[in-house]
């Protein structure tokens, strides 16, 4: 059976990935296989840029197809922010708490109507041959005024998903988030190619 590597350390996202991908013929790893593996550093301008260099380090590393996202939360009052910078909006790599309490803070006076937010994923695949594939997606939203749910992991506990911003991700299950989250939509979009490639026999 082929094998794919997942290019994440994040325990919620390998969750997500391996959730959406558990019904094709691939052994699915991560990172979490791999602890040699140095943490990739993200240099990229875009989400496009960082997802192909992660996708593409760890296929230096295994020779294993891999994939890999990147993902961020753009804030339409903020122009944009914190965009690729997501992950270390207020400084330190990773800390959801820190992010999300910033995020909080900076749009404290900006009213409901004005707190239309994007969570984007772009998705690569490093193929053998050494053919990058993209998908993208995108999730609609707006950012609360405090902390809601237990779920997910990033900003989940403060996006209000659309349609109707009732519940923040953090309050929907892992079934329920997938079917509209932007990674949700990036991945089934790779699924689709993935399920050809196999189907042709070319990965």
């Amino acid at each position: 059976m082929k094998a794919i590597v997942l290019a994440t350390h994040n325990p919620g996202k390998v969750k997500e990935l391996q959730a959406l991908l558990k019904d094709l013929p691939l052994i699915i790893k991560s990172l979490q296989d791999y602890p040699e593996l140095p943490r990739i550093k993200e240099t990229g301008r875009t989400f496009l840029e960082n997802a192909g260099i992660k996708a593409t380090t760890v296929f230096k590393h295994t020779n294993i197809m891999s994939l890999a996202d990147d993902s961020g939360l753009e804030v339409e009052a903020l122009n944009g922010v914190p965009g690729v910078y997501s992950s270390r909006y207020a400084g330190e790599e990773g800390n959801d708490l820190a992010n999300n309490k910033k995020l909080l803070q900076v749009l404290a006076d900006i009213p409901m109507e004005k707190r239309q937010a994007n969570f984007r994923t772009v998705i690569c695949l490093k193929l053998l041959n050494g053919e990058d594939i993209y998908t993208e997606g995108i999730c609609k939203g707006k950012i609360a005024f405090e902390f809601k749910g237990h779920n997910g992991f990033g900003y989940d506990p403060i996006f209000l998903a659309e349609p109707d911003y009732q519940k923040t991700m953090a309050e929907l299950s892992l079934a329920e988030k997938n079917r509209i989250s932007h990674r949700g939509r990036a991945l089934k979009e790779m699924k689709t190619i993935l399920e050809q490639l196999l189907k042709e026999d070319k990965i």
